[in-house]
């Protein structure tokens, strides 16, 4: 591999992020038990996130007026404004989540920094994402931060030329297969899937991936095999 740039997605690739989203999911299910089951919630506050997503993009904002949209519905407009405080609420203890970093990230940054130029490619909003990597002290191992309001091709494309690099010395590494992956390989990049014990349903496909540019490896450690450093 001709590799210039080696890119990481941020959430539940460099530090934890889906388990929080999932403990204030239990709390939405439990506030608006009364008017639907904790899986018919689950359901509705997902349908919302999709269709919202053109609007509010990726993040704790968007899925906070998701699930805000989501209990007025279900409710039938009954919804009270203590109620809504309490989403509210939630959002906020989501954002003030703590940043637990994941085992072996600051390893292999500090392994490849000053061989390859190091990106964080990450979904999510911008303000949000800047604050959880203030949190987690690793923002001196990266050359560019990207926060990207999705990651299509075209993305992808726009990144490399920003990076003034071609596709093929590019290498993404990240927990998702929809974002992470699939859209490298199909611009002509190396892409690497480190899994996550827990994926949102919006990241997950239903096939498997053979690709020459493509490698999947247990634990984020394990990418060190790939290179003579």
């Amino acid at each position: 591999m001709s590799l210039k740039v080696i890119a990481f997605d941020a959430d539940d690739t460099l530090w934890v992020n889906e388990p929080y989203f999932e403990e204030v999911e239990k709390k939405f299910c439990g506030l608006m038990g009364d008017f639907l089951s904790h899986q018919g919630l689950a359901q509705e506050v997902f349908k919302t996130q999709i269709r919202n997503l053109p609007l509010y993009g990726y993040g704790i904002k968007g899925y906070i007026l998701s699930m805000i949209e989501t209990a007025l519905t279900v409710s039938d407009k009954t919804l009270s404004v203590d109620a809504v405080e309490k989403i509210l609420q939630y959002g906020k203890e989501l954002i003030d989540k703590p940043i637990e970093l994941l085992d072996g990230v600051e390893n292999i940054l500090e392994s490849l920094k000053g061989k390859y130029r190091l990106v964080v490619a990450t979904k999510g909003d911008l303000l949000d994402q800047q604050r959880k990597l203030r949190k987690s002290g690793l923002g001196h191992y990266f050359h560019h931060i990207e926060v990207m309001s999705d990651k299509q091709e075209t993305d992808y494309l726009k990144l490399i030329r920003r990076l003034d690099i071609k596709a093929d010395e590019f290498m993404m590494i990240g927990n998702s297969l929809k974002s992470d992956v699939l859209p490298v390989l199909g611009i002509g990049g190396h892409a690497i899937h480190i899994p996550f014990h827990t994926t949102w349903a919006h990241e997950k496909i239903d096939h498997t991936i053979e690709h020459v540019n493509f490698k999947s490896f247990e634990k984020i450690a394990d990418v060190l095999q790939l290179f003579t450093l």
